[in-house]
């Protein structure tokens, strides 16, 4: 996985996962990469510097260089930990994510932090609600055993 910093048209400045930088672009001509704060689809990457994360080197814009085995997509396996048990504290709600997401938003239940999954169509509905809700890079989903 690679990050990139991102803008919209509106300047809303965020970052994006993907597995290279050809992912990227393939998702965003698809429309398929919105900004997290006004939904606009026209998002480009901003220019970043050379990070070094740990033992691994990443250079954005041109790609990913060679990983320790034990690295998780070029991040420290300590925040990869970190960020998966966040992920562990959440309920697994699957194809009723877009159900439990407008119970919680409306109060109809108590508050809970959920994961699951929605077509395109049913996240572009919740957006329109104004529900808040964002994709997990699927590094973060798989089961870690």
């Amino acid at each position: 996985m690679i990050v990139f910093d991102l803008t919209c048209a509106h300047g809303h400045r965020f970052e994006g996962w993907f597995a290279s930088a050809d992912d990227f672009e393939r998702q965003a001509s698809a429309v398929l990469v919105r900004c997290p704060v006004c939904d606009d689809p026209n998002v480009v990457r901003l220019p970043s510097a050379k990070v070094h994360v740990g033992r691994a080197t990443v250079d954005t814009p041109s790609g990913v260089e060679e990983t320790p085995a034990e690295s998780v997509a070029g991040f420290p396996d300590d925040l990869v930990r970190k960020l998966r048990e966040l992920v562990r504290n959440t309920e697994n709600v699957g194809h009723r994510f877009p159900e439990e997401a407008r119970k919680i938003h409306y109060e109809e239940v108590p508050g809970r932090p959920i994961r699951g999954q929605a077509s395109k169509d049913e996240a572009e509905a919740l957006r329109e609600e104004g529900i808040d809700f964002t994709l997990l890079p699927p590094l973060l989903t798989r089961d870690s055993h």
